[in-house]
């Protein structure tokens, strides 16, 4: 297998401003555990929730995973839902597929990935998710170019950063 990426956690100071969580931020950063693969034969990297979730049907929750992944060039890391959490509970991605460029990496917020989840239940129920649980899963993809391109443009930011002005 050809090696093309490493997850490592953020500094502790840029997850101290990213947490919004009741917890203590320190606890919470030591506890956590970066994506892995379940089976030697699973294409996805789980990420795990780093404290309890509870998501009633229409709630949103913006999970901070305090993960950043440093990816070769020409690869993307695609963030889906794990496929138990949608199909059991119609848990979603808000933005369905998390596209994590190599290049943001190097952002100022050091490339925090955050992981952005709906209860889109059909009925009212309440969504349990344990600390340490899986909540998403990443998949490295190859994407190529095309002819011409000449974008010379630097990100800086997440969710919309490539286009604001």
């Amino acid at each position: 297998m050809n090696i093309i990426a490493k997850f490592e956690k953020i500094s502790f100071e840029q997850f101290k401003k990213d947490y919004k969580g009741k917890l203590d931020a320190k606890a919470v950063y030591d506890d956590i555990v970066l994506p892995k693969r379940a089976t030697k034969g699973s294409a996805g990297y789980d990420f795990f929730a780093i404290e309890d979730i509870n998501l009633s049907t229409g709630e949103t929750i913006l999970v901070p995973t305090g993960i950043r992944v440093k990816i070769e060039n020409g690869w993307v890391l695609s963030i889906f839902p794990r496929s138990g959490l949608g199909f059991k509970h119609r848990l979603q991605l808000d933005n369905t597929v998390g596209i994590i460029d190599s290049d943001y990496y190097g952002s100022s917020n050091e490339g925090h990935i955050f992981i952005k989840i709906t209860c889109d239940a059909k009925t009212e129920k309440t969504v349990s998710i344990k600390k340490g649980e899986g909540i998403a899963q990443g998949i490295f993809l190859q994407f190529g170019l095309a002819k011409e391109d000449e974008v010379i443009a630097k990100r800086d930011g997440g969710f919309g950063s490539t286009t604001k002005k």
